[in-house]
């Protein structure tokens, strides 16, 4: 159960906690891999993208998987691409490509092309939360900058103002307690204040381990289902709080 009267801040995963799996699968992967190209491209782009560009050089030159792409040597940033739409295909975790992936997304909302379709509990729960003092975080894999796009373009209207904190994974792995160690200390509470809810059962584990209180996300579409060990969420955010949590005015 959650101990809502040490509670002192909640955090959030994104993809089957706020919003659906499949507007992320659906919608910002293919938004990203089909527009990486023009981004790469862009003259104006090429100093602000090395380090980043470096940084997936690397990871490719590293690449262990037969069925990677061929690593090219080339300093043309559209040789990445290939690499690139693969890992976006692959869903891999890694930190230069979600950055690349908020910077094509980035123009996809600020068009209108892209808006973030939360879960109809969530816009309300999070400004219930936040009046009656919880902070509120979010821990994604998807880039910090991508984040506050996500929640500053929803159809709940911009909704980023509500979060003090966010976290990807420059912060460490999701599944890694010592990343929700590192978490809790930034915020600078102790672990057990703290609230992470999810929809992975890996992330779930690990912020237990660290100390943290969890939630599971249980939501439509979802491709896991949870374990009962721990509270889980089914069709609504509010419905963990209870009408007055103690401690909380």
């Amino acid at each position: 159960m959650i101990d809502w009267e040490s509670l002192r801040a909640i955090v959030l995963d994104i993809e089957g906690t706020t919003c659906p799996v499949d507007f992320v699968t659906g919608s910002l992967f293919p938004y990203a891999r089909q527009h990486l190209g023009a981004l790469l491209s862009q003259a104006d782009q090429q100093a602000p993208l090395k380090p980043l560009l470096e940084e997936v050089h690397n990871a490719w030159k590293q690449e262990t998987a037969a069925e990677a792409p061929a690593y090219s040597d080339s300093q043309d940033p559209l040789a990445l691409l290939p690499y690139l739409q693969w890992l976006i295909d692959q869903d891999r975790k890694l930190a230069p490509l979600k950055e690349l992936q908020g910077l094509t997304w980035r123009h996809g909302y600020q068009s209108g092309a892209l808006s973030t379709p939360l879960f109809a509990d969530v816009a309300p729960a999070l400004k219930q939360w936040h009046q009656r003092g919880l902070r509120l975080a979010v821990y994604s894999s998807g880039s910090v900058a991508a984040q506050q796009l996500f929640y500053g373009h929803t159809s709940d209207g911009d909704l980023s103002g509500l979060f003090e904190r966010w976290y990807d994974t420059r912060l460490g792995p999701k599944k890694e307690a010592q990343s929700y160690t590192l978490l809790a200390a930034d915020l600078q509470l102790p672990a057990g204040a703290v609230l992470f809810i999810s929809d992975s059962s890996g992330e779930l584990a690990a912020a237990q381990a660290a100390g943290l209180q969890i939630c599971g996300s249980q939501r439509p579409g979802n491709p896991e289902t949870l374990s009962a060990e721990w509270p889980v969420v089914v069709s609504s955010l509010e419905a963990m709080a209870p009408s007055r949590p103690p401690g909380l005015r």
